[in-house]
């Protein structure tokens, strides 16, 4: 491109320099010569006073030596022969006799090729009657005189023209190129899977444009495969809500081959689960929680998790409590998102801690947020901020389900999504999680929710409506 861009300069420069070179060059060539002739025609007409007095040699040769023209021998008069007196030719004679009677017959003035340049012949009238012809030569190199240096200083210009178009030509290719390159670079590399891959925005408007679009498409795909793997991520960690009823159910069987079976059958696909969320978790690190989603009520959510969770309890001899879900508490989240939260803190209750060890879920409601708390009865997390941070490891069971460890109950460790997918859920709300002692004795998971947001929407509906 940069090349062709070049070669497109040079060519176009080049036509140009030419088409106002050439004309120009003739034009001085035509104004040298009629610079020469009228020189010329003024020499002649020096001697047209001289002839109309008189035609006598004598004058007539002082006349033509003493004339600038004559003292350089390029003058001639001839004067025709009238009565007595015979034709005269004075000076240096250059022109044929006929052009000369030409001349005197026509009586006008003409141009005619000699030797060595042209020759001017004027004719005047003397007294006698006749018609006398005064010769002028013109050299040819008083024709041409700077023609030759006007052709070298054009032909000068012209190349100083191109060599600068070129070098201007380069400097913008170059200009062009470069950015041009590292999109088709950057476009290469996302192909082959390096995700980083950018283009400064920076070049021609055009170009600019393009890397600005290359580099929102470049975070688009970034978002779309991480939120790909979020989502697998997610649901296979949903699976491990059905997972540890069937892994309570097969201990309940007893002895015998088939209840030994259902419980390695059990825990191999715990284990596939956790290999599925560890996987997608680690292929690609999370570029932010989704959308808050249309809303839901947080109160009839929980009251529906905790009559299926409390069946479980039941089971175990654990005793579940919850508080606050008497009337109904809207917060702006998505009530898949929250079912999936509560069951991913419920279900680390059951893994992380000991059997018979009691829970409860205490919701707090207020004007600008909401509190859901989670609190067990377990041997509390050693580590809170390591339990928070996504796949980072903790100390012994809990409700955060801390990666690595393995409560009373054997259960295989944890991947560490279930406090990441309700931090996500809180952060999506502009909330957070924290993680304290409960007054249950063991660990306490605070899960806090703004409501703002859906406040402003509907203050920024209620603005939008008079003009509707």
């Amino acid at each position: 491109m940069r090349w062709a861009l070049v070669k497109v300069c040079l060519a176009v420069t080049t036509m140009v320099a030419a088409a106002f070179a050439v004309p120009l060059g003739l034009v001085i060539q035509e104004m040298a010569r009629d610079r020469a002739f009228s020189a010329a025609e003024r020499h002649a007409a020096g001697m047209g006073p001289t002839l109309s007095i008189t035609t006598d040699r004598a004058e007539l040769t002082r006349a033509v030596a003493t004339s600038e023209a004559g003292g350089e021998g390029r003058m001639a008069v001839h004067v025709p022969a009238v009565g007595a007196h015979p034709a005269l030719a004075i000076g240096d004679r250059r022109a044929h006799a006929h052009d000369v009677a030409a001349t005197r017959a026509q009586g006008r003035a003409r141009t005619v090729t000699v030797p060595g340049g042209y020759a001017l012949l004027q004719p005047f009238a003397i007294g006698s009657g006749g018609i006398a012809v005064v010769e002028i030569h013109v050299p040819e190199s008083e024709v041409g005189k700077g023609v030759t240096t006007a052709w070298l200083v054009l032909a000068g210009v012209g190349v100083g023209l191109v060599i600068g178009s070129v070098a201007v030509a380069d400097r913008l290719g170059v200009r062009m190129v470069r950015p041009a390159r590292r999109l088709v670079g950057a476009a290469r590399d996302l192909g082959e899977g390096r995700l980083t891959a950018r283009v400064p925005e920076e070049g021609p408007t055009e170009l600019r444009l393009a890397a600005v679009a290359f580099n929102s498409m470049a975070d688009q795909v970034v978002q779309l495969l991480a939120g790909e793997r979020e989502l697998a991520a997610d649901l296979s960690h949903r699976l491990r809500t059905p997972l540890t009823v069937l892994r309570l159910n097969a201990a309940s069987l007893g002895d015998g081959p088939a209840a030994e079976q259902t419980r390695i059958a059990v825990e191999k696909l715990e284990r596939e689960v956790d290999t599925i969320i560890r996987t997608a978790r680690e292929a690609k690190p999370r570029t932010g929680a989704g959308g808050t989603g249309a809303g839901c009520d947080a109160a009839e959510v929980i009251r529906e998790r905790m009559e299926f969770w409390s069946a479980l309890a039941e089971d175990e001899g654990r005793e579940a409590r919850v508080a606050g879900v008497e009337r109904p508490v809207w917060i702006p989240v998505a009530r898949a998102d929250l079912v999936a939260a509560l069951d991913a803190l419920l279900g680390n209750v059951f893994r992380h801690t000991r059997e018979g060890a009691a829970f409860a879920v205490d919701v707090h409601s207020g004007e600008d947020a909401v509190i859901v708390l989670v609190s067990d009865a377990g041997d509390g997390i050693t580590d809170p901020q390591a339990a928070l941070a996504r796949g980072g490891s903790g100390g012994s069971g809990g409700t955060g389900g801390p990666s690595g460890s393995q409560g009373p109950g054997g259960a295989i460790g944890s991947t560490g999504l279930g406090l990441d997918i309700a931090r996500r859920l809180a952060e999506s709300t502009g909330g957070d999680v924290r993680i304290g002692r409960s007054v249950l004795g063991g660990t306490e998971v605070r899960l806090w929710l703004q409501r703002a947001a859906v406040r402003q929407g509907v203050r920024r509906r209620r603005r939008r409506a008079p003009a509707r």
